[in-house]
C-alpha cells in the first residue's frame, strides 16, 4: 500500500508557539516515552544499521533491526492524529516568512527515517524533540543550534559519504541534510521559535 509522508519545520514568534505548545509538546512527549519506542530507540543506539543498499540481505535478526528502526523513526501515533490538514495549514499560515520554512513531502518513505539513518544515531541525538517533532521558543531554538550544527554539519568527504545514505526517492526543492539546519540558524538569527512535525499526509 503507497502512503505519502512529509516533515515540515516552520519558523514563529514565541507567542505562537506558546499557543502550538501545549497540545504539540503533549504528543512528542507521548510518541518519546512510548515504551516501545524506547526499547527501539536503545536497539537503534547499541546498533547501528548497515549501508541501506545491503538491507534485506542478512539474517533474519538483520531484518527485524531494519523494520525496528522504521517503526521507530515514521511519524509517532500521537503528533500524527493531531497533524490533521486543518491542523497544519493553520501552523503554516502563522509562518512570518515562508521562505524560512523546510518541507520534504515523499511518497513511500519517511524524510525523517532517511535522515536519522544517514546520520547515524550520535547525532541524531543530539537533535531536540523527538525523532523530527519538536516545539521550541526562540531561546530554546539558540540554545540548542550548537547541538543541532555538530549534527548537521558535514565536511566535505563526510557529506559525500552521508549523502549516500538518504534514500529518498522523490527530490525535494531542498534536501532533508540541508534544510533543517537552514531553518535552525534563520530562526535563531530573526529571533524566532521553531515548530517540527513529522506526519503522514491524507
Amino acid at each position: 500500500m503507497g502512503f505519502t509522508s512529509a516533515w515540515s519545520i516552520s519558523c514563529h514568534e514565541d507567542s505562537v508557539i506558546a499557543d502550538l505548545a501545549p497540545r504539540t509538546a503533549a504528543a512528542v512527549e507521548a510518541d518519546r516515552t512510548c515504551p516501545r519506542a524506547r526499547r527501539r530507540w536503545a536497539a537503534w543506539q547499541r546498533a547501528p544499521l548497515p549501508d541501506h543498499r545491503t538491507w534485506w540481505t542478512g539474517t533474519p535478526a538483520e531484518d527485524e533491526a531494519i523494520r525496528s528502526f522504521q517503526d521507530l523513526t515514521r511519524p509517532g501515533r500521537h503528533v500524527d492524529d493531531l497533524c490533521e490538514f486543518a491542523f497544519v495549514d493553520g501552523i503554516w499560515d502563522r509562518q512570518p516568512d515562508q521562505e524560512l520554512m523546510f518541507v520534504s513531502v515523499q511518497r513511500k518513505a519517511y524524510p525523517v527515517s532517511a535522515l536519522f539513518h544517514a546520520i547515524g544515531p550520535e547525532r541524531a541525538a543530539l537533535l531536540p524533540g523527538w525523532c523530527g517533532n519538536f516545539v521550541l521558543s526562540a531561546a530554546e531554538v539558540r540554545g540548542a543550534l550548537p547541538a543541532v550544527e555538530r549534527a548537521l554539519g558535514f565536511a566535505p568527504g563526510e557529506r559525500e559519504r552521508v549523502q549516500r545514505q538518504v534514500w529518498l526517492d522523490t527530490e525535494p526543492r531542498e534536501s532533508v541534510l540541508d534544510g533543517p539546519l537552514r531553518a535552525w540558524r534563520a530562526a535563531a538569527r530573526c529571533g524566532l521559535g521553531l515548530c517540527g512535525l513529522a506526519f503522514h499526509v491524507e
